[in-house]
């Protein structure tokens, strides 16, 4: 496999490069393709979610690969970089979907795995933070990625709901402070507003719902403890 490009060039090859589908992810609840995108010469593997492959959800419209998108704009607004490079592309193979850069994981880590090891333990709980906020309704222990020396959080397509809806296996830290580097990370994303890009891929109540457990998190300065209401707060399967 050629070395990933970097920089700007990752997201000429995710926008413009011509996509070929290698494979499907057969585990995957919806339609998923490792994919490859060529340019000038540069190739690079992404991960290709079209929209047409989506089952029907209840409570999220169609269209989730574009909070995809959002999850990895929200991360570099904030300037955490846990999302891997995620764009949206209309002319794709099977129709408009999110490709996203492929990382080669080793395979074998999960967050129950990483949780165990102390110099992973600040990466999780930007992460952990990072679900909040964006309300992430599925973090399995299987969508925390060790790649490149450093951990990824992948398939964030069921977030942003303006509902309280967080399910999330990453509760090892609930309680424990943000810390003064998280806090005045989400303090500048407030005082900046969201920018319009992401603002285009939600709706005006859930760009307010974001905003508002942007503002709670930081009132409270700590990663919230599981609720006693009724709704689950672990996904499932926990993997």
């Amino acid at each position: 496999m050629p070395p990933a490009p970097q920089g700007a060039s990752v997201h000429d090859l995710l926008s413009r490069g011509a996509m070929t589908i290698k494979g499907r992810f057969t585990a995957s609840s919806n339609a998923t393709f490792l994919v490859t995108c060529e340019l000038d010469g540069r190739e690079l593997m992404a991960v290709y979610k079209p929209m047409r492959g989506e089952r029907p959800l209840w409570d999220f419209p169609p269209g989730i690969y574009r909070r995809e998108v959002a999850a990895y704009l929200l991360s570099e607004a904030l300037g955490w970089k846990i999302v891997p490079e995620t764009l949206e592309r209309h002319d794709a193979p099977l129709g408009p979907g999110s490709v996203q850069r492929f990382v080669p994981e080793d395979g074998d880590s999960h967050y129950f795995t990483l949780c165990a090891d102390q110099r992973w333990h600040s990466t999780l709980v930007t992460i952990a933070a990072f679900d909040v906020i964006a309300n992430n309704a599925d973090r399995k222990s299987g969508h925390v990625l060790l790649a490149e020396d450093r951990l990824w959080a992948i398939d964030n397509g069921l977030c942003f709901h303006h509902e309280p809806k967080l399910r999330t296996v990453i509760w090892d830290f609930a309680g424990e402070p943000l810390g003064e580097a998280l806090a005045n990370d989400l303090t500048t994303l407030l005082e900046r507003g969201l920018a319009a890009d992401l603002e285009a891929l939600l709706e005006a109540p859930e760009r307010e719902a974001l905003l508002r457990r942007t503002e709670q998190l930081l009132e409270n300065g700590r990663l919230p403890k599981p609720t006693s209401s009724s709704w689950r707060p672990y996904p499932w399967p926990l993997v």
